[in-house]
């Protein structure tokens, strides 16, 4: 069934208002519910100012995400049958308490049941027919262009060797990217060694076949922050009298929500004395993690949050972006798809003893999260905080129609 964007509650274009409004979400598969988490909260805050029917879809001009962020992004701004949001924030942490096992239990591998840690040479940890289903029962039929805000995800394309970014920009413009979204999703959740490769194809409007061989974003864009401001900024370029107003583009005209899925540095898991003797195996199997791919998405996520809080602490305005952030992870907890029940619960307590935790920025020099300590408090005050400015762009933006 085919879906009209336009209703009464979808959030008037930037060049209403004083803000472009983004949140990103990092991938870490089963460690989405970190995020899952932080996101009920501040769906809760927006209800308490503007009503129970508050979504985040309703305050956000983009939603990025990659990997499971990706799934969360998809899931926050698809529509119902009445072209309102199909989830909210508790539902999609509830979906991923739910069928995390689900997603993440059943080797492929055939070896993997006579000789359990070898499985992972002759295939991907896990079949990923699991999430398929899933996926598919969820969106059904629902594709990009039906989405009721912006969404960027990020995938990589591993036939032609370069990122595929899935943007209901693009889309407007380019019909070949209008796939469904149960196979974007399952597309940039496909990590390397986790999950196999996903395949499909799309039509464009003149029936011409584009196909897709995608694994997960995360290779390219683990934090697509950066991926979503480029979105913006190409809109502005091209003179998109939606975001004219703010041209040139200005970080101080944005608004961004980054929220990670947490790591483990405190840890300090590796050495370079330990790591000298990895040949192959040693990179992809270690201690129950995969050292390439964690590294891979780790320093991805890392270089994206850096610049940008190069970018806005050198415009003067770093109020207007926070990036929520644990990386004090340690044990099964920093594992991407260890999905038992005590695992899941113990996610579940990192998200809300994260938002207890004070507004942390990484250390340029360093690269580790360090309290502000200037009086911006804990996350969970810095997230009430910027609901009141989500919720007071979107009156300024209905009070100034075009």
């Amino acid at each position: 069934m085919e879906k009209c964007r336009s209703n009464a509650n979808q959030l008037p274009s930037p060049a209403n208002g004083d803000l472009i409004t983004i949140l990103s979400i990092d991938g870490g598969g089963i460690r989405g519910i970190i995020p899952a988490t932080i996101l009920a909260a501040l769906e809760s805050e927006l209800q308490i100012l503007d009503g129970k029917k508050a979504r985040l879809a309703d305050y956000f001009d983009v939603i990025a995400g990659t990997g499971t962020g990706g799934i969360i992004a998809a899931m926050l701004a698809a529509p119902d049958e009445e072209n309102r949001p199909l989830f909210t924030a508790s539902d999609v942490r509830s979906f991923l308490l739910d069928k995390g096992r689900a997603i993440f239990s059943k080797s492929c591998s055939k070896l993997a049941s006579v000789a359990k840690g070898f499985g992972a040479l002759w295939g991907p940890k896990y079949r990923g027919d699991s999430i398929c289903r899933l996926l598919r029962e969820k969106f059904g039929s629902l594709r990009l262009r039906h989405m009721l805000t912006n969404v960027v995800i990020p995938t990589f394309d591993i036939k032609t060797l370069r990122a595929t970014i899935f943007s209901s920009f693009e889309v407007k413009s380019n019909s070949s990217m209008d796939a469904l979204l149960s196979d974007i999703s399952i597309g940039t959740t496909a990590a390397p060694t986790y999950l196999p490769p996903h395949y499909f194809e799309t039509k464009d409007s003149e029936g011409k076949v584009k196909e897709f061989n995608l694994i997960d974003g995360g290779v390219a864009a683990n934090n697509p922050a950066l991926i979503a401001i480029g979105e913006v900024s190409k809109e502005v370029h091209k003179r998109n009298p939606k975001y004219l107003p703010h041209k040139p583009m200005d970080c101080r005209k944005i608004l961004l929500i980054s929220l990670g899925t947490g790591g483990a540095k405190v840890e300090k898991r590796y050495s370079a004395r330990l790591a000298r003797r990895w040949g192959v195996l040693g990179w992809l199997l270690n201690g129950g993690s995969t050292p390439l791919v964690e590294i891979f998405t780790q320093s991805s996520a890392d270089m994206v949050d850096i610049h940008l809080s190069v970018v806005f602490q050198a415009l003067r305005s770093e109020s207007n972006y926070l990036r929520i952030e644990d990386d004090t992870l340690m044990g099964n907890v920093a594992s991407a798809d260890i999905s038992t029940e005590e695992n899941l619960e113990n996610l579940v307590r990192a998200g809300e003893e994260l938002l207890k935790k004070p507004v942390s920025r990484v250390n340029l020099d360093t690269g580790v999260y360090e309290p502000v300590g200037n009086g911006e408090g804990t996350n969970e005050e810095a997230l009430t905080r910027f609901a009141k400015l989500l919720s007071d762009e979107r009156k300024i933006r209905q009070l100034r129609p075009l």
